[in-house]
């Protein structure tokens, strides 16, 4: 990216005799299912499901509804039922943090399926309301670990941005609680977390990627799988996993000692197994795809690396200093060459941003970056930001192939500008009360077609930093025949806050999923090479000059990912919002029992307070 200047009504917790799918969401709220089944016993509310005092007697509460204001009673109400749930909440936000390390720079991938049986077991039987409320504390805590990197810009700016994301944790945990009364709930819940992830990549303002569950999975077993589906069916892959999890550890839950003989039930025994074996096979199957990586040909390339001046905001420094960087790197090559040090390439690859001045306005800039190439004597992709020839006051982030006779040549320009960095959506609103957006004093102007690009003897597909984070991006570039693909980066903003880190396991699971070798070039690292089957062959320190060289293969074919495209994300956001319309159905059918003895029609219900348990229909009927 450009990192400078311009650069429904809820249903009623399980526990009623009328809740087929009963069952306790934590250890410590599990009742003891033994007990419940005692002949003599009195049926209780089950402890993960509303109590007298929550949401459920605020819904019947006088003034609840009318838009009357909140009394001192109300607010009482509020207050006990944040103590009641503030143990979830702690846990709720723990999961996140966790969730948060699964990423790197701290890459403990397993840690994303323990999140995920985490969630699943503090919304399971819950309201809708109250799964909203552990979506939140979830993914809040998640989101501010993973995109501290923005410190550097404000940890106003960190909050916000976490928070916001948040929102879209919130409205899985609701989805979870709901669904969490269904058969095979974990399946379900796997298909929320893609469509979780579907809204968020694409809402507001073209939505945003980061923090996707494949990202974290970018070097376990179910990486393969992007093969296949793509980052999506990764996803998939772990929720399901993680949410098998969830239910294997309910089941061993139910077994413990003191739930007595009632809960040692085969049927649990089987369930617990299941589930188990199940998560097991999952990310066993990922092993099991075969990833294409034969070359039908190769390319020699050489990826500078020049550095920058300074990190963080003002990492531009003086105008040209970066572009002097990068023209003094590839002439040192030039010389190597010359001197049988190094073998010649066959192109030269340079970063986002590499140009520090608009080339076609500034002649000096256009003549050293001339010098360079002709120096080395072969094509070189620059990165430069440049006017837009009839946009008044606009500006394009470019990929330039600049040809040693020909000079500037073809060109991509990033269809995917980052809202808040590269353009300031309601700019004349936004900017009197946001003095800092005056930082972006132009917008960027999106591109209008992919960035195949015909590179000396190699195609290649161009993706500018930020667009690598989006499926559909390098799906068309590598659909538009791109042999390779080479993500143009500028990260020197966020240098040494574990940003880069997280931009460069896209491209291992990008080069996985398209069965193409990518190359990423930034100015202040990190550049690296990945093999077609994700392997980092070679990348370079942060802020260092350096180059890199290597042989690229190229290949022509199609991975099954490429050509189902969208689909496989499609169907299972679409299962995921059908089973939560399921669930709600179901449960306004049903007439579920709320935990104060009412149903969630305002009926009351004697059965809930007085029935024997002795005297309740069978479990699994109505």
């Amino acid at each position: 990216m450009a990192s400078g200047p311009d650069t429904t009504p809820a249903s009623a917790g399980p526990g009623s005799p009328r809740d087929p799918q009963a069952a306790p969401t934590t250890p410590g709220d599990a009742p003891d299912e033994g007990a419940r089944r005692t002949p003599g016993a009195e049926t209780a509310p089950a402890a993960d499901g509303p109590r007298p005092g929550d949401e459920a007697s605020d819904a019947h509460a006088p003034g609840a509804g009318r838009g009357e204001p909140a009394g001192p009673g109300r607010l009482r109400r509020l207050g006990a039922l944040a103590r009641r749930e503030a143990l979830r909440t702690a846990l709720a936000a723990v999961a996140g943090c966790a969730l948060g390390l699964a990423f790197p720079p701290y890459g403990l991938w397993p840690l994303s399926l323990v999140a995920v049986a985490a969630l699943a077991l503090l919304t399971r039987g819950r309201t809708g309301r109250q799964g909203a409320w552990l979506g939140l504390a979830f993914g809040w805590p998640f989101f501010v670990v993973l995109l501290k990197w923005l410190h550097v810009v404000g940890w106003d700016a960190v909050i916000g941005l976490a928070f916001l994301q948040g929102l879209f944790l919130a409205l899985l945990g609701s989805a979870l609680a709901l669904v969490s009364r269904l058969p095979a709930w974990p399946l379900w819940g796997a298909c929320l977390w893609v469509g979780e992830e579907f809204l968020r990549d694409r809402f507001p303002f073209g939505g945003f990627p980061w923090g996707r569950l494949a990202f974290a999975n970018t070097g376990s077993p179910f990486t393969p799988l992007a093969a296949l589906g793509g980052a999506p069916l990764v996803t998939f892959a772990v929720a399901l996993a993680g949410t098998l999890l969830a239910a294997a550890a309910l089941a061993a839950w139910r077994l413990r000692p003191a739930a007595g003989r009632a809960g040692r039930t085969a049927r649990t025994w089987a369930t617990g197994a299941g589930a188990l074996v199940l998560a097991a096979a999952v990310g066993a199957a990922g092993l099991a795809v075969p990833v294409p990586t034969a070359a039908d040909d190769s390319v020699r390339i050489a990826v500078v690396q020049g550095n920058v001046q300074q990190p963080g905001m003002d990492f531009l420094g003086r105008p040209m200093k970066i572009l002097n960087n990068h023209v003094e790197a590839t002439l040192d090559l030039a010389r190597r060459v010359e001197q049988g040090k190094e073998p010649k390439p066959d192109l030269v690859i340079w970063p986002e941003n590499s140009s520090d001045l608009d080339p076609y306005k500034f002649p000096e800039a256009g003549n050293r970056i001339d010098e360079a190439v002709k120096a080395i004597g072969v094509p070189v992709l620059v990165g430069a930001l440049v006017d837009h020839p009839t946009k008044e006051g606009y500006v394009e982030n470019q990929g330039i192939v600049w040809h040693p006779k020909k000079g500037p040549g073809a060109s991509y320009t990033k269809q995917h500008p980052v809202p808040f960095g590269e353009y300031v959506p309601f700019r004349d609103q936004l900017s009197k009360v946001i003095t800092r957006l005056q930082r972006v004093p132009r917008d960027f102007w999106p591109g209008d077609h992919t960035g195949v690009l015909q590179t000396g003897p190699a195609r290649l597909g161009d993706v500018i930093c930020f667009e690598v984070a989006y499926d559909e991006i390098p799906r068309d570039t590598v659909k538009d025949a791109a042999r390779a693909l080479v993500v143009q980066t500028n990260n020197a903003t966020y240098g040494n806050t574990g940003q880069p880190e997280q931009q460069l396991v896209m491209s291992k699971l990008r080069a996985i999923e398209h069965g193409r070798a990518v190359v990423t070039a930034a100015p202040s690292g990190i550049s690296a090479v990945v093999a077609p089957d994700g392997t980092i062959e070679q990348r370079t320190e942060e802020f260092t000059q350096d180059v890199l060289t290597a042989r690229l293969p190229l290949r022509d074919g199609l991975t099954v990912a490429d050509r189902v495209g969208a689909a496989p994300e499609w169907a299972l956001a679409i299962v995921g919002l059908l089973s939560c319309a399921g669930a709600w159905i179901l449960g306004r059918r049903h007439g579920t029992v709320r935990g104060n003895g009412r149903r969630n029609d305002g009926v009351r219900d004697d059965h809930h307070t007085h029935q024997h348990p002795a005297q309740a229909r069978p479990e699994g009927h109505q």
